[in-house]
């Protein structure tokens, strides 16, 4: 396509017998990757980059529609700032570390990592597949953790093949030589250099404290992982008792925890306990004087208002140990299960008999020993009552979260320091949210942090801390003197690679080093995608050019569930490191709902899996589908919204091959030959193609308006609405003046009006291909191949822009189209109301309409008649405003005051 002085000039390529949109998606996506249609072309301008910080999906199995929908929305605004004339930073990666892989592997191949056990360069694992089928750990072969990272990246390689595969036939239209692994080489290298200089500029820190942690998984767990579930349990109203025996209540629902217990604690307000704040009681069965302290955030009007604070039964404990400085006595391993040894802050021997028979045991076995002991001294008032609590959970665990204390990885974000929480939420204030109502739950997360973000993972499949430790004379780890490597060894695995000055025989014993075990999460790497993708601090020429190009990056698409962690997190990581934002504009997808309006998730087990929409309708009407749904709002699957949207595409095939099918034997060309076209705006002459090209020319801007403001949905409304009415009402009106078919009355029309029709049609449907470009890509590669061979991919061309259009219109109305589209209905409904053929001439007929519409329908009045096969007397009534408005008509209704029909034309019998 050239377009100069607003002229288009169009190679037509000969047009195929039959159209349809299957086989299209293999057909371009070859074509596609063959001529690198959307590969990132290195533009140094950054004014001239638009740059995506994709999600990189996770691996760990398969990919569901919830996927396809979010994605979609993601490629739709890629696709549009490509055809701006951006070059379109557009890459993909596989979120690969961490625990959701493991389970995969473990599951699917059936083994289990015992850090204990040496490599096996021959290992085998016992099944190739399981079929979803969860294997207990029991049945799980154990194997080294060398033996389990191998087996995590043969998966993941497999998993991603399949990824890759169902968004190429989606037609994302993303630059695949941009692909990565979050646990690739660069990216461990990023994770560990931004860690790297966290620490050394003090905002990583290490440190023994109390922390969430999942007893199925082994592993601690960040705030930003946790999921408040409905728990059931029971409340126990128990005794604890002043030196003469006096009673005090409080009403747990974990009475195992009593041995842990430090204090009760009461609200400084409340006139029931004030009296008692500085006394001490004993506790039941264990007898170990603990005292009685105020602190506001015990709650009055929950349970007896006066609570046991234990090291530790949940976060609020926590708080009151921190701030009253209470002694740690914790009693829960990081298996679930209480501690084997009495511990020696009880010394009562009745109360050490006690504890022995709990040791060992689960919470849940301990509680009934517990239980039953309070039944026996008397210290239990009443029968347990059932009841229902908000309990933590980790968001893929399966057992509440128990508070474990263990030396872990912290990373600054506000949770702990004033300055750095008001600097991010100005950070929020100043990022583009799409829709803007998502940003007060950005606000409100961190605003709401209470600790540091828990980076450390007790897993075995992720990015590794690059940190040794030496090992004093007596064989402990000296955690206060971490030894670090220089920036350019990196990536490390510290359980390999020795630090310097040291050599392999030093390792793990005195006067040596030992490795930090410890993994980052996955979040860790993840916040560092905008990073990882423009290369950020790599030494070489390419990076730093890459990265001056791309960074601060334009667009960060993602999940609304997502803000406290992803969305977040990649703030944090920037504002510290790079003291800006990451990307400028943050879009937020809704989730897909059930046809009974739940939530989709694999875990419910509720899920679709894409590529059976995709083959059964077509990559082009699965788009329409997440196309049609705005952002930040829920959408449910709706196989009939895809119905609508490969009708779309297949009408888009037909129009544009009828329209470019005209004309070509008035050319001595046959519709199966190539042909060429030059549509010129100063040729639309006639006032119902103005008044077309009006239309287009809001509908341009319109759509162009709602795209730049991230608004796809409402871009494909306009764009859509017009569409049908350009093809069931304009093409339907112009097509025998295109033809230059005579009138009923035998009047040839003009070559001015035939060549006005044809250029208006030729500027309309090159318009549509373009317009529709982003929604479904396929299609519209199709028919623009039709119109403008040998000129590169419609996804290469210009986003119409409204000067031709305006140009062709030449200052006429819209609502003349509009007007016209009223009358040829009236003029169908004649007919269908009489069960005739529409190929049944009218005789006469006089439509009525305000004074507004008579003037429009009169200068359409020619290609109305020939539309209708008006043959006689075709009258207009103009009818006054007022009049309309009190019969509750609308001023565009057109209606019937008058008309007579002919015969029908003689049906033909089949041959």
């Amino acid at each position: 396509m050239t377009e100069g002085n607003s002229i288009i000039n169009a190679q037509l390529t000969p047009l195929p017998d039959k159209v349809g949109v299957d086989g299209l998606e293999d057909k371009w996506r070859a074509v596609w990757d063959e001529d690198g249609t959307y590969k990132f072309r290195n533009t140094r301008d950054r004014k001239a980059v638009y740059s995506i910080d994709t999600p990189p999906p996770t691996v760990s199995g398969s990919l569901h529609v919830g996927h396809v929908f979010s994605y979609t929305h993601t490629d739709l605004i890629a696709r549009y700032k490509r055809m701006r004339g951006y070059d379109v930073f557009y890459p993909m990666g596989w979120d690969d570390n961490g625990l959701p892989t493991e389970r995969r592997v473990q599951n699917y191949y059936g083994v289990r990592v015992d850090v204990s056990l040496p490599y096996d360069p021959d290992f085998k694992p016992p099944f190739e597949g399981t079929d979803g089928k969860k294997i207990d750990a029991k049945d799980q072969v154990p194997i080294s953790r060398k033996n389990f990272i191998e087996l995590c990246e043969k998966l993941t390689a497999e998993d991603e093949k399949l990824f890759e595969a169902l968004w190429r036939k989606l037609g994302l239209s993303i630059d695949w030589s941009q692909t990565y692994h979050t646990i690739g080489q660069h990216p461990r290298r990023v994770a560990q250099k931004a860690f790297l200089r966290n620490l050394a500029r003090g905002e990583a820190y290490q440190q023994d404290a109390p922390g969430l942690w999942d007893v199925t998984f082994q592993t601690a767990v960040a705030q930003a992982e946790l999921e408040s579930r409905e728990y059931p349990g029971f409340y126990h109203k128990v005794a604890f008792r002043f030196e003469d025996g006096t009673p005090i209540y409080i009403e747990t629902t974990r009475p195992e925890l009593l041995a842990a217990c430090t204090s009760l604690i009461a609200n400084p307000n409340d006139e029931r306990y004030k009296q008692y704040f500085g006394q001490e009681v004993y506790s039941p069965l264990f007898k170990v004087k603990v005292p009685i302290l105020a602190h506001p955030a015990a709650e009055m009007d929950k349970g007896a208002g006066i609570a046991m604070c234990c090291t530790f039964g949940d976060v609020t404990d926590v708080e009151w140990w921190r701030d009253l400085k209470l002694p740690t006595r914790p009693i829960i391993q990081r298996n679930g299960r209480i501690v084997m040894d009495t511990p020696d802050w009880i010394t009562d021997p009745a109360g050490r008999e006690v504890f022995a028979e709990t040791a060992g045991k689960t919470t849940f076995s301990a509680r009934k020993v517990i239980v039953d002991k309070l039944r026996e001294s008397g210290d239990l008032d009443g029968e347990p009552t059932p009841t229902k609590r908000m309990t933590n959970f980790y968001e893929k665990g399966d057992k509440p979260l128990e508070i474990v204390t263990s030396r872990q990885w912290y990373l600054k974000n506000g949770g702990t320091d004033a300055k750095l929480n008001a600097e991010l939420i100005e950070r929020g204030k100043e990022l583009n949210f799409h829709p803007d109502f998502m940003r007060v739950r950005y606000e409100n997360w961190v605003h709401g942090l209470n600790g540091d973000w828990l980076i450390s993972r007790q897993r075995f499949f992720g990015v590794p801390f690059p940190l040794w430790y030496p090992v004093n004379a007596s064989g402990e780890p000296d955690y206060d003197h971490p030894i670090t490597p220089s920036e350019d060894r990196l990536p490390i695995d510290p359980a390999i690679d020795v630090p310097e000055g040291y050599d392999e025989s030093q390792r793990d014993v005195p006067g040596g080093f030992t490795a930090e075990k410890d993994i980052m999460d996955t979040w860790a790497t993840s916040s560092l995608t905008p990073q990882i993708v423009t290369h950020w601090a790599e030494p070489d020429e390419a990076s730093q050019a890459l990265f001056k190009s791309t960074f601060p990056m334009d667009l960060r698409p993602q999940g609304q569930d997502i803000i406290r962690t992803w969305l977040f997190s990649t703030v944090d990581r920037a504002h510290l490191e790079n003291k800006c934002l990451p990307w400028a504009h943050a879009t937020l997808s809704g989730w897909i709902l059930d046809p009974d309006h739940k939530k989709m998730s694999k875990s419910k087990g509720n899920v679709v899996v894409p590529k059976e929409p995709i083959e059964k309708f077509g990559a082009d009407a699965v788009r329409y589908w997440a196309a049609a749904a705005r952002l930040g709002l829920d959408a449910t699957y709706d196989i009939g919204q895809m119905k609508i949207g490969r009708r779309l595409a297949i009408k888009l095939l037909n129009a544009t091959k009828f329209a470019l099918a005209i004309g070509r034997e008035d050319e001595n060309h046959h519709v199966g030959e190539a042909a060429e076209a030059s549509w010129n705006p100063a040729d639309v002459t006639e006032p119902l193609d103005r008044a077309a090209m009006a239309k287009l020319a809001l509908v341009v801007r319109q759509a162009t308006e709602a795209l730049e403001a991230y608004e796809h949905s409402k871009a494909l409304e306009t764009i859509e609405s017009y569409f049908w009415q350009f093809c069931d009402d304009y093409i339907e009106l112009v097509k025998n003046r295109a033809y230059g078919t005579p009138d009923e009355q035998g009047h040839v029309p003009s070559e001015k009006a035939v060549k006005s029709a044809r250029t208006a049609l030729g500027l309309g449907l090159d318009a549509f291909a373009r317009l529709l470009a982003p929604y479904l890509p396929y299609a519209s590669e199709e028919v623009w191949s039709w119109m403008h061979a040998g000129s590169g991919s419609v996804h290469r061309a210009a986003w119409p822009v409204v000067d031709p259009y305006v140009e062709a219109a030449t200052g006429a109305s819209p609502e003349l189209l509009t007007w016209a589209g009223k009358a040829v209905e009236q003029l169908r409904k004649i007919k269908s109301e009489a069960k005739v053929s529409m190929k049944t001439p009218i005789l006469s007929v006089a439509l009525s309409a305000v004074s507004e519409g008579v003037d429009a329908i009169h200068a359409a009045l020619g290609d109305i008649a020939q539309a209708g096969r008006v043959v006689g007397k075709f009258d207009l009534v103009a009818k006054h405003t007022a009049e309309s408005a009190a019969e509750d008509a609308p001023e565009t209704e057109v209606t019937v005051e008058t008309s007579e029909l002919g015969e029908p034309p003689v049906k033909k019998p089949k041959k």
